[in-house]
């Protein structure tokens, strides 16, 4: 039939089921999630008038300065992701095309992912909890911790936390603030003995951090290469695996002393 035709003719037949099938892919859902920068909070502050870290059982100081855990927003768990979206969001920096089931667990609905983040961020605020009082050597039977942040689901705000019970507590050891009164943000989620673990999504946290103001952010150090793929001027990262290390390097650079602050 092809060959009665003209050769213009028969190559626009020939594209048509061509055309069709990337009008197909084009609008088809993409196992993929877009993920943008999210927003900031900070620990020492309040959520909607209320303290995000209240202590009873020991005294606590003033502080200065801010601790803001940060976040990513991604299209929703039955949200359709196009071709077009995929393709729009590759060329941003701010944003990041993942895998549907890195981002949300396989197999569930809305509501069961609303819950099991939820229920993560519960059990990072006890983990970051017990972490920060093992590290001061309070007894957590005698000094009690309620951490409040609304909407908000996931793990990753563990060192942020356990940060913010410290620097309420102790500071840094000398009557002074770790913050050193800058805005100082960062992720990493957070085990009972004080291990800091990876996250993803660095590198739109990092561009959230910037945008509210933070001058240091910092990162668990198995992220260091994602959190300079797209980082911010003037934001100063410092690679962390512990609580420890996280204080250490803070109250390093408050107190001037650079050579002990380590760079990714």
């Amino acid at each position: 039939m092809l060959s009665s035709l003209s050769r213009p003719r028969a190559l626009a037949l020939c594209a048509l089921p061509v055309a069709a099938l990337f009008a197909v892919v084009g609008l088809a859902p993409l196992p993929y999630a877009i993920a943008q920068p999210g927003t900031t909070a900070d620990v020492l502050g309040k959520d909607k008038g209320r303290e995000i870290i209240t202590i009873t059982g020991a005294p606590v100081r003033p502080t200065d300065g801010q601790l803001r855990m940060t976040t990513i927003v991604a299209t929703g768990p039955s949200t359709d992701v196009d071709f077009g979206d995929v393709a729009d969001a590759w060329f941003r920096t701010d944003r990041a095309v993942l895998p549907h089931d890195s981002v949300y667990p396989a197999g569930k609905s809305d509501a069961e992912i609303e819950k099991h983040n939820l229920g993560q961020m519960k059990e990072s605020q006890d983990s970051a909890t017990l972490a920060a009082l093992d590290y001061l050597k309070m007894d957590p039977e005698k000094v009690k911790v309620t951490l409040h942040l609304a909407d908000i689901g996931g793990p990753s705000a563990g060192l942020l936390f356990s940060l913010g019970i410290v620097e309420k507590l102790a500071g840094d050891g000398s009557g002074g603030d770790l913050t050193g009164g800058r805005i100082v943000a960062g992720t990493g989620t957070i085990d009972a003995d004080g291990t800091v673990g990876a996250v993803g999504g660095v590198s739109l946290k990092t561009q959230a951090a910037a945008r509210d103001g933070a001058t240091v952010f910092l990162v668990p150090k198995a992220e260091c290469s994602d959190a300079e793929a797209e980082l911010p001027q003037g934001l100063r990262l410092i690679p962390v695996t512990a609580l420890s290390d996280a204080a250490a390097s803070l109250r390093a650079l408050e107190q001037g002393q650079e050579s002990k602050v380590p760079v990714c």
